[in-house]
């Protein structure tokens, strides 16, 4: 399988690759992570079931759109493919071993607006709306993203609506769901967002800075959204430092009513997390629930 892959570097590299080190190394809850490298180059390598594939087609496509963009750094995808039982995906290799200065989270917000706001002709905005070309996953969990020209009825039917289904069937109880995406497009009311390729799973664990102060995100959920689903999930597990929305609202400043949605928003991740993980989430998912009501 080794082999095989470095034969598949070579091919899409023009360069010849041959494995002398190969380490394990995290991938992530998901996945196996490897380094694989020569004298020259090193390689990321992540390894799943080879039923997996789609999810690693969906991850390159996500990232070579927003590398594409040339705002923020995100690990370059290389290739990726089946071997016997195994799916991969091949990515460029960064040394995620820097501290993180005030500097580097400050340029990471400057640099994730900037993504944000991008726009050009050869990269136009989506004239479907908010969605994706391909559904993909937000974790292990089916991510939908069909086409809908109006951001309330988006959110509400492929991200509330899907994952408060999925919990049911897992035996969750969320006795206001249902009232809940009857009034999201009231609570989105008068909000007409500009669609934004997202990264869609930016929590701390998705972003570093590299060992030479390079800000870097990664493992995205790709999609075109509102651009405050990314600001908000900054927000779920602890926060990013200061100095990257200081960053962010240098670049582009967030639209009033933000503090109000950010709640919304991240009840896609806390559904999400019972979906994958159950337990207390459940209790999370309705006290968030009841607290949107109360805003």
């Amino acid at each position: 399988m080794w082999n095989n892959i470095a034969a598949r570097i070579t091919e899409i590299t023009n360069h010849k690759f041959q494995i002398d080190n190969r380490r394990s190394i995290s991938g992530g809850c998901i996945n196996q992570g490897y380094q694989i490298s020569d004298a020259s180059r090193s390689y990321f390598v992540k390894l799943n079931q080879a039923s997996q594939i789609a999810m690693f087609e969906a991850e390159a496509l996500g990232l070579q759109q927003m590398y594409d963009t040339k705002t923020i750094r995100v690990p370059q995808p290389i290739c990726f493919g089946n071997e016997g039982n195994y799916a991969y995906i091949v990515l460029e290799w960064l040394d995620l071993g820097g501290r993180g200065n005030n500097q580097a989270w400050e340029e990471m917000g400057q640099n994730l607006a900037a993504m944000h706001k991008y726009n050009s002709p050869g990269f136009p905005l989506p004239i479907n709306g908010f969605g994706w070309d391909i559904n993909n996953t937000i974790g292990s969990t089916p991510q939908i993203n069909t086409w809908t020209a109006n951001w309330a009825e988006f959110w509400a039917e492929y991200r509330i609506g899907y994952q408060l289904k999925l919990a049911k069937s897992r035996g969750g109880y969320f006795p206001q769901g249902e009232h809940l995406l009857k009034i999201i497009p009231d609570l989105l009311a008068n909000y007409q967002p500009q669609p934004s390729l997202v990264h869609g799973d930016l929590w701390g664990g998705n972003a570093g800075v590299t060992s030479t102060g390079e800000p870097v995100i990664f493992d995205p959920a790709t999609y075109w959204g509102d651009r405050e689903v990314d600001l908000a999930m900054t927000e779920l597990f602890g926060g990013f430092s200061a100095a990257f929305y200081r960053g962010y609202h240098q670049i582009w400043p967030l639209d009033s009513g933000y503090e109000k949605r950010k709640n919304l928003y991240n009840l896609y991740h806390i559904l999400n997390h019972f979906n994958l993980f159950g337990g207390s989430y459940e209790s999370q998912a309705n006290q968030m629930i009841k607290l949107i009501f109360k805003e």
